[in-house]
C-alpha cells in the first residue's frame, strides 16, 4: 500500500510534465499566433517608448515617468491575453470540436488536463513579462530589484491563476466558439480601460469601481513590484485577486461542458 501510494503523486507529475509538453508543442506548431502573441505587448511597449519615452515623472502617472507606467500595465495585459482570452477562446474551440471530449474518455485525468493547460498559460505569461521588462530596460525603465522579486513572483502566479480560473468561468458559458472572441472582448475590453491599462484613471468614482474588479488590482500590484524602493505586499490587492479567482474557480467547476450541449456534474 505504501509503494502505491507513494507511486500515484509520481504518476500524477508524469501525466502533468506530458500534458504541458503537449500543450508547448501545440502552442508552437501554430508559428504565426505564436509570434504575434509574443510580438504584440513588444510592439506596443516600443511604440508608446517612442511616444512616451521622453515624459520624465509626473503626477500625471502618481510620480513615474510615463514608461514606469505602462511596462508594468502592459505586462498584466498581456497575462490577461494568455491566461484569460487565449484560454477561454482555445476552451470553446476543442469543446465544439470534439477534443474535450475526446479527451475527456481518455484514461488522463480531468485535474491534470487543465492543470497542464493552465501550466502552459502561465509559461506563456512570463516570457511575455520578461520580454516587455527587456524592452522597457532598453527606454531606461529600471528592472525589479532583487528585493522585489518575491513579490513581483506572487503577483504573477497569483494574477496568471485568478485569470486562468476567470478564463475557464467564461468559457463554460459561452455556447459556441464562433461567439467567444466577441464575449471574451465584451468582458475584457469595458475593465482594461477603465482600470487604467492605457491611461491613468484620476476619477474617483470610476476608481472605486475598478479597484473591486480583478484588473485594477492587478495593475497596482505590478505597479508595485516594478517601483523602484517599493518592497512591500499589497495584501488588498491580492485580496481581491483571491476571491475573484476562487469566484471563477466555483463557476468553472460548476458549469464547465466537455462538450456541447452537455454540462460536468
Amino acid at each position: 500500500m505504501t509503494t502505491i501510494g507513494a507511486t500515484a503523486p509520481k504518476r500524477r507529475l508524469a501525466l502533468l510534465t506530458h500534458q504541458v509538453r503537449y500543450e508547448q508543442l501545440s502552442f508552437w506548431r501554430n508559428p504565426q499566433s505564436a509570434f504575434f502573441t509574443f510580438a504584440f505587448p513588444v510592439v506596443v511597449v516600443a511604440v508608446f517608448g517612442g511616444l512616451f519615452g521622453g515624459i520624465g515623472r509626473s503626477e500625471f502617472y502618481y510620480g513615474r515617468s510615463a514608461l514606469q507606467y505602462y511596462v508594468p500595465t502592459i505586462a498584466a495585459l498581456s497575462v490577461l491575453g494568455s491566461c484569460f482570452s487565449q484560454l477561454a477562446i482555445v476552451l470553446a474551440n476543442r469543446r465544439q470540436n470534439g477534443i474535450l471530449k475526446r479527451a475527456r474518455a481518455t484514461p488522463l485525468p480531468a485535474s491534470v488536463h487543465f492543470a497542464g493547460l493552465l501550466a502552459h498559460c502561465v509559461l506563456v505569461s512570463v516570457v511575455d513579462v520578461l520580454l516587455i521588462a527587456a524592452v522597457g530596460r532598453l527606454y531606461g525603465v529600471p528592472l525589479p530589484s532583487p528585493a522585489q522579486w518575491p513579490a513581483l513572483t506572487l503577483t504573477l502566479l497569483l494574477g496568471a491563476s485568478a485569470f486562468c480560473a476567470l478564463g475557464v468561468a467564461v468559457a463554460a458559458v459561452i455556447r459556441n466558439a464562433e461567439a467567444a472572441p466577441s464575449v471574451v472582448q465584451l468582458v475584457l475590453f469595458p475593465l482594461v480601460f477603465i482600470s487604467g491599462t492605457y491611461m491613468p484613471i484620476h476619477s474617483a468614482a470610476l476608481n472605486t469601481v475598478a479597484a473591486a474588479l480583478p484588473v485594477e488590482p492587478f495593475n497596482d500590484a505590478l505597479l508595485h513590484a516594478f517601483t523602484t524602493g517599493h518592497t512591500g505586499i499589497p495584501w488588498r490587492d491580492y485580496g481581491v485577486l483571491l476571491l475573484w479567482g476562487t469566484a471563477g474557480a466555483a463557476v468553472a467547476v460548476r458549469r464547465f461542458r466537455w462538450e456541447t450541449g452537455a454540462r460536468t456534474r
